[in-house]
């Protein structure tokens, strides 16, 4: 009886500890990432990774329409510069302040800067400055935005059939390299605006020069760049919100260290759909 008592007596002393040892949370809101416990007798913990337990069914969240105003008003802005008189004169004074006054060799900085702020976060995760989702979890996230910003951008060039300042295409309304570095830079402030407001607004200045080089360069009107850095946010922003309904419908019946992912796609008129998995 008394190593019986004895046994019972360790092994509610062992609960207790793993009890104290917690769960912790990583991802986007309450969905659980890693369980971690660390044996009594002091060893490294062991970690669980993607263990998708939604806690706080994240999934269900209604739509944020505040956070969509701001880049809703600058895909209007746009739009209406395309055919509104006293908008368009605004883009010519633009060219002919930048272009006209002060001609310049074309500087292609801006076909290599649109990336620039996604490559930082991937380029900060290995540095070991970890934002708020895994590799996993962030690629997919990131895959979703450029489907739906490349699929938004492309299908309005079609249809807006705006001539470019130099005159190059029709293909002017909205700036596609804006598009995609605005992409980066709202990523990058969704990954790490609780490390740190500064990524977000290191990635925000490489977004805005891209914009101010496809100027600079007479490769899009002022109303273009802005468009599209409308796009970009609103296309992260979209993603960011529909991830986890994503994992809910998609990852549900499936081995959870992989996510199937089908998003429809439009580009060059064609559409269909693109399948993602992600181990």
């Amino acid at each position: 009886m008394k190593r019986l008592a004895t046994v019972v007596i360790c092994l509610g002393w062992i609960c207790q500890m793993g009890k104290a040892q917690g769960i912790r949370t990583s991802g986007y809101g309450d969905t659980i990432r890693e369980v971690s416990f660390r044996p009594v007798w002091g060893s490294t913990p062991d970690t669980v990774p993607h263990i998708d337990w939604h806690k706080g069914l994240t999934y269900k969240q209604p739509f944020p329409y505040q956070s969509f105003i701001l880049p809703a008003a600058m895909i209007a802005y746009g739009a209406t510069a395309v055919h509104n008189g006293t908008l368009q004169k605004v883009n010519a004074d633009v060219k002919e302040q930048i272009w006209q006054d002060n001609p310049h060799s074309l500087f292609h900085l801006d076909n290599y800067l649109q990336f620039a702020p996604t490559l930082s976060v991937y380029a900060l995760n290995a540095a070991g400055i970890h934002g708020a989702h895994n590799f996993k979890d962030r690629t997919i996230i990131l895959v979703m935005a450029n489907i739906i910003a490349n699929g938004s951008v492309f299908t309005v060039k079609s249809w807006s059939h705006e001539q470019r300042p130099n005159g190059s295409d029709y293909l002017s309304f909205p700036s596609g390299h804006t598009a995609e570095a605005f992409v980066g830079a709202e990523f990058m402030r969704m990954e790490y605006k609780d490390v740190s407001p500064w990524y977000g607004v290191a990635g925000y200045a490489m977004a805005t020069a891209t914009g101010l080089l496809r100027v600079y360069n007479d490769a899009h009107w002022f109303s273009d760049v802005v468009a599209g850095a409308g796009f970009g946010i609103a296309s992260t922003r979209l993603a960011y919100w529909l991830y986890p309904k994503v994992q809910h419908l998609f990852g549900k019946n499936t081995n959870p260290e992989t996510v199937n992912v089908v998003m429809p796609t439009y580009n060059s008129g064609t559409f269909g759909l693109s399948y993602v998995k992600v181990f």
